[in-house]
């Protein structure tokens, strides 16, 4: 079993990372610049979710954001400093890396979004299980207007919301208010500002309560037979729910509901 990480950290870093009480929680950390993921942000972004992965003790992810803004996309200004395509592929590779790992973990994430999330802050958004938004926060994939088409922030966004509604945000670049985005399902609750932390920290509890080991198993499927042919879906799901009948959590859990005694392990 792996030992609980080392999350001591500059409080003045551009990510922070802390672990407490089995939650991690990963706080974008550049609120005079809308907290931009630059290349040495995904990278950390990157280290920490795969220390997450490795560690059982952590049983939730939050991500967050200091300020004003939730996050306002890449880093501009750095990626105008580098004009060779192999940096710039080599950026947006690393970045979908982080969002493909965020979606393969085995713990529930949660983003707690205020304020704006454009281009790859919406792909972050998207990326993530759950997510709970204040009364205030907007959403764009506004690359468009500056002339770069969000293709990567597409591709997350494609698979949360309907087809109509991603290609009007990524065709238009305009902003969708947070009950836009709840109804279209891109976040699961909005809320005022003053109640953004205790919405977060109910998802939080209650994820705390179910059985590690069934979600982990249960998102997996859930995020496999997405593209699946509907044959296929369903045989994935009868071979995981086979495999989940023979956790311990089930038998137990089902026991207990049918009144029985737990067997001795």
């Amino acid at each position: 079993m792996a030992r609980p990480m080392n999350t001591k950290q500059d409080p003045a870093a551009a990510l922070v990372f802390r672990v407490e009480a089995g939650v991690a929680r990963l706080r974008l950390n550049q609120p005079e610049r809308f907290n931009p993921l630059s290349r040495a942000v995904i990278q950390a972004f990157q280290d920490a979710v795969d220390a997450i992965a490795d560690d059982p003790s952590v049983r939730v992810l939050v991500i967050e954001a200091a300020g004003r803004a939730f996050c306002a996309g890449h880093d501009l200004a750095e990626m105008r400093a580098h004009p060779d395509a192999a940096w710039q592929r080599g950026l947006f590779e690393a970045c979908g890396r982080l969002m493909q790992s965020m979606v393969d973990l085995p713990q529930p994430v949660i983003a707690r979004v205020q304020g704006v999330a454009t281009a790859a802050g919406c792909q972050l958004v998207a990326s993530c299980d759950l997510a709970v938004a204040s009364e205030d926060a907007r959403f764009a994939v506004s690359g468009v207007n500056l002339g770069l088409f969000c293709s990567t922030p597409a591709v997350a966004l494609s698979r949360k919301i309907s087809r109509g509604k991603a290609l009007e945000m990524l065709l238009t670049g305009a902003f969708i208010d947070a009950g836009t985005a709840c109804s279209e399902g891109l976040v699961n609750r909005v809320v005022p500002a003053a109640e953004l932390d205790s919405a977060v920290d109910e998802y939080v509890d209650t994820l705390q309560r179910k059985p590690a080991r069934v979600l982990a198993l249960g998102k997996t499927l859930f995020n496999a037979q997405l593209d699946a042919p509907l044959d296929q879906a369903y045989s994935m799901a009868a071979a995981a729910m086979a495999d989940n009948m023979m956790l311990s959590e089930a038998q137990d859990g089902i026991d207990a509901f049918l009144g029985r005694d737990r067997p001795a392990r």
